[in-house]
């Protein structure tokens, strides 16, 4: 099970984020969850939205250039150790993580975002350990 992600390339510079995420909201996008990366010259905006496909077409008729990444979203409970838990599953399954953030949803429950090596091995391993995944419905 997963769940699109979408990463967008914004110029490190003043306001360039402001003007990303109003150009967003102005296209009616509904963000459930964003990261940001940022290096010298540029930021990578990580972002989980309603609707994947028309955030694409409408971040490229905007000249925002942007990739679709599949990652996993796992339910984590809030109390400590949850997210060392849910790490070591995915350790003793010989997964790497690339990063993860996390996010709350409106029914209550809180997400983990995983961008991994291999979502297959991943979500068989979390399955296994009764950790349950999302998938983009799951989470609007």
């Amino acid at each position: 099970m997963s769940v699109k992600q979408i990463s967008v390339f914004i110029e490190n510079k003043k306001g360039e984020l402001a003007a990303a995420t109003r150009y967003l909201a102005n296209h009616n996008i509904n963000l459930r969850a964003l990261s940001i990366a940022d290096t010298q010259d540029f930021g990578i905006l990580r972002i989980i939205c309603d609707d994947p496909k028309a955030t694409e077409t409408v971040l490229r008729e905007g000249g925002y250039i942007s990739t679709v990444t599949d990652v996993l979203a796992a339910e984590i409970e809030d109390k400590p150790g949850s997210m060392a838990a849910i790490l070591e599953v995915l350790a003793e399954a010989h997964v790497i993580v690339e990063y993860t953030y996390a996010f709350l949803a409106p029914d209550g429950h809180a997400y983990m975002i995983f961008r991994v090596d291999d979502n297959a091995v991943a979500s068989a391993a979390l399955a296994g350990a009764g950790i349950k995944t999302a998938n983009q419905e799951d989470l609007f």
